[in-house]
C-alpha cells in the first residue's frame, strides 16, 4: 500500500500512534478478508463487503494523513 511513501509510512508508524492504529486496522482487515474469501474464515458476501468498505475508509484516511506528512 502506498509505495511511494513507503519512507514516511515508517517514519509516521514510529511518531503518530493514530496512524499506527489505522494502519494495523488496515492490516487487520485485509488479512480478515482474505481468510474470508480463501473459506478459512466463514463469512457471508455482506459481511465482506462492510470489512471492505471498512477498509477502503481507512485506506483514505491513511492516504490524507500521509499527503499532509509529505507537505511539510
Amino acid at each position: 500500500m502506498f509505495p511511494e511513501y513507503r519512507e514516511l509510512i515508517t517514519d509516521l508508524k514510529g511518531r503518530d500512534p493514530h496512524f499506527t492504529r489505522l494502519f494495523h486496522r488496515h492490516n487487520e482487515l485485509d488479512q480478515a478478508i482474505k481468510n474470508m474469501e480463501l473459506g478459512v474464515t466463514p463469512a457471508g458476501g455482506m459481511a465482506i463487503e462492510q470489512l471492505k468498505k471498512e477498509k477502503l475508509l481507512l485506506k483514505d484516511q491513511l492516504y490524507v494523513i500521509l499527503r499532509k506528512a509529505a507537505a511539510n
